[in-house]
């Protein structure tokens, strides 16, 4: 692994240019993430909510937003259902 080395110049309020070649290699677009470790600064990309779109999709295996509701709703009314079923037990 070859480490670049890049000097950069930080303007009076703070800003940096990161060089284009970095820029174009990591598909730095409108914004980035600084991350302080306490060590140093990492600087990572950020995808643009258009490439973003639909990565989600894979956790939710293909259901729409309505669906997932609807299952929610229908396991928090199960445990509703268990709870009373509990609660009256205990109280005969």
């Amino acid at each position: 692994m070859i480490n670049v080395v890049e000097v950069v110049s930080v303007t009076k309020k703070g800003q940096a240019t990161i060089p284009k070649k970095l820029r174009t290699k990591y598909g730095i677009k409108d914004k980035i993430l600084i991350e302080d470790n306490g060590k140093e600064i990492i600087i990572k990309p950020l995808p643009s909510p258009d490439e973003a779109f639909g990565s989600l999709k894979s956790m939710f295996k293909g259901k729409t937003a309505r669906e997932l509701l609807e299952e929610a709703r229908k396991e928090e009314l199960a445990q509703d259902e268990k709870w009373i079923k509990r609660a009256r037990a205990t109280n005969l």
